[in-house]
């Protein structure tokens, strides 16, 4: 907890440094892990600075609030809920958007817009953007547009769970149904997360997912591979 928080503080003050040369900040891991308490913290670390402070979520995301970022210990912040990010701006108010300095998003991973988002509030508008979201689904695949956004990042934290079989950390995210859909979105009573051996070991509906999931794409290809065929 120190480390995150003077690692907090540090990338807090190096911001306000740097002021209007915009900055993007990933917070990334598993379900369970602490994304969106890390994203309060740091959101509240800047308010307290004197920062204009703006937060936003999926709208896909209903879970605890539909108009709050809710963490699973029910801390919760008020943000705007959106089906995309580029609309922001618009929505917001474009006179209130210029006094931003920083945006937090939360969920991220619903975001199919995330990467042109973040290049242009941080490149072009200079603001500070505060990431948090999956950085894989339940099959360890990367999960919407986090792990694009690396290369632009000036920090990424990746954080941990607690195995919920035998309390080591835990990297992944395992899901109890054998529902095979990318985007379900639930909590403790659909997801938990697991070390590496308990994801291997208690896997058996991952793995008939995965297969199900990689013979729907092999599939796909091959239609596609015959429909160009014929059209040649």
């Amino acid at each position: 907890m120190a480390t995150l928080d003077s690692d907090i503080s540090r990338d807090v003050i190096s911001d306000q440094e740097h002021h209007g040369s915009g900055a993007i900040h990933v917070i990334m891991g598993p379900m369970f892990s602490g994304k969106s308490t890390s994203l309060l913290r740091r959101i509240k670390s800047e308010i307290n600075t004197g920062r204009s402070v703006a937060m936003v979520k999926s709208s896909k995301d209903t879970r605890y609030a539909k108009d709050s970022v809710v963490t699973h210990d029910g801390i919760g912040f008020p943000c705007w809920a959106l089906p995309d990010l580029m609309s922001f701006p618009e929505i917001f108010g474009q006179d209130a958007y210029a006094k931003l300095d920083v945006i937090g998003i939360d969920e991220a991973q619903f975001f199919g817009d995330l990467y042109e988002f973040c290049c242009k509030v941080a490149d072009d508008d200079g603001k500070t953007v505060i990431v948090a979201g999956l950085d894989g689904d339940y099959l360890r695949r990367s999960f919407g547009a986090v792990l694009d956004i690396i290369p632009l990042a000036d920090s990424v934290t990746k954080l941990t769970a607690r195995c919920e079989v035998c309390g080591q950390k835990a990297f992944f995210t395992l899901r109890k149904t054998c529902d095979t859909r990318t985007e379900l979105i639930g909590g403790a009573d659909v997801y938990t997360p697991v070390c590496r051996k308990h994801y291997v070991n208690n896997n058996q509906v991952v793995i008939k997912a995965s297969k199900e999931v990689l013979d729907s794409d092999k599939a796909r290809a091959e239609s596609c591979v015959e429909t160009l065929a014929v059209m040649i």
